[in-house]
């Protein structure tokens, strides 16, 4: 089935671009593929239909969630420290005393752990805090997250900022599973606030200038929406796949130039006995032929064949996968499917113009529908 354009491409003045694609609220897509969306789980309902107020919504759920914190005391951890002390504590640095003649002095280098709020992430939870308080837009806010974020402080957490690389290798345990919500909120205010190029008042990246950011969000964004709306219905939802070739023998070399495949999203249902592997892109689906003619990419026909057929006769569920290759909408909504060699392939549209309830309808058809 293939659609005319509808009329909220042209009729809304609230709908901007990413390059050719529509869209009226770029928060939307920022909010599912934030860790936040999957941490609210079903409480996030609200929040998807009012997406223009989460740079607030998030001030909110971070500052409450530190006080909370604060209330309970924050999550201590480890550190190792390296100290010139009057007695032994810990390890000798046997090197370091030597080399600086300590012991002359009375004194001994020593490396030992401590327990401290100083932590990776209670400083990145801080820096949040202190972004808020320049970017938020109500006064109250702006001050709430000022005393919040000199509350940490004045707890010893006073070290520099982490990286975003060091956060994502800190791991949550059953002692700090409390902090999850905090951290998340905290995340998600570094995505929303990015620099901006432009001078003035407008502190938010207009993410319309970075198309390739655009299309990893978009993905991210149907990854998070299937883990939280479609997991409670019996969904497993995988994302980032690797896929492996049923080789019968190669050649000398091949291993090293054989293309990997690595899927976006792959949805298991056992109990309908259902696979779906999904593909998304953000372009286009159509693209033009000859004399005026339009059709689907063959490359883009090729990869999901290739993902299907590619793990065939291995018994399970990948011998009833389906293939589903979702793109935004430009201008046409398009929803067709084919069975090629035994392999349902689908390709499907998703008009990123509509309104926010509209979005969720349209994920939630596509993505499980028959």
């Amino acid at each position: 089935m293939v659609s005319p354009p509808t009329s909220a491409l042209h009729a809304s003045s609230d709908v901007g671009f990413v390059g050719k694609i529509p869209i009226r609220n770029i928060w939307l897509l920022m909010l599912y593929a934030s860790d936040l969306y999957q941490v609210l789980g079903g409480k996030a309902v609200g929040t998807e239909e009012n997406p223009d107020e989460l740079p607030e919504l998030v001030a909110e759920i971070l500052t409450r969630e530190v006080q909370r914190r604060l209330q309970r005391n924050l999550t201590a951890g480890y550190r190792v420290r390296h100290q010139i002390m009057n007695r032994v504590r810990g390890r000798i640095d046997l090197l370091y005393t030597h080399r600086h003649q300590l012991l002359s002095r009375g004194q001994v280098a020593c490396q030992f752990e401590e327990l401290t709020v100083d932590t990776l992430r209670n400083r990145f939870v801080r820096a949040a805090l202190e972004r808020l308080a320049r970017l938020a837009g109500r006064p109250e806010l702006k001050h709430r997250c000022r005393v919040l974020a000199e509350s940490l402080r004045l707890l010893g957490v006073n070290g520099s900022s982490p990286s975003r690389s060091e956060v994502g290798a800190d791991r949550f345990g059953r002692h700090d599973a409390g902090d999850r919500t905090m951290v998340a909120a905290a995340w998600l205010v570094f995505d929303l606030a990015l620099p901006t190029e432009d001078a003035g008042q407008k502190h938010l990246r207009s993410p319309d200038r970075d198309e390739v950011w655009a299309r990893r969000l978009f993905e991210r964004a149907v990854g998070g929406f299937c883990q939280v709306v479609l997991a409670p219905d019996g969904w497993n939802v995988r994302t980032g796949k690797k896929l492996d070739w049923q080789l019968d023998w190669t050649s000398e070399g091949m291993s090293d130039v054989l293309p990997g495949m690595t899927t976006d999203i792959i949805l298991d249902n056992p109990s309908n006995d259902r696979r779906i592997v999904i593909d998304t892109k953000f372009t286009s689906l159509i693209k033009p032929g000859c004399f005026g003619s339009t059709s689907l990419s063959s490359a883009y026909l090729y990869q999901i064949y290739a993902y299907l057929k590619s793990q065939a006769g291995k018994g399970g569920l990948n011998d009833v996968a389906e293939g589903l290759m979702l793109h935004p909408s430009v201008g046409e909504t398009i929803d067709v499917s084919a069975s090629i060699q035994g392999q349902k392939v689908r390709f499907a549209t998703i008009d990123l113009s509509g309104e926010s309830v509209s979005i969720r309808e349209q994920l939630r058809s596509i993505l499980v529908s028959h």
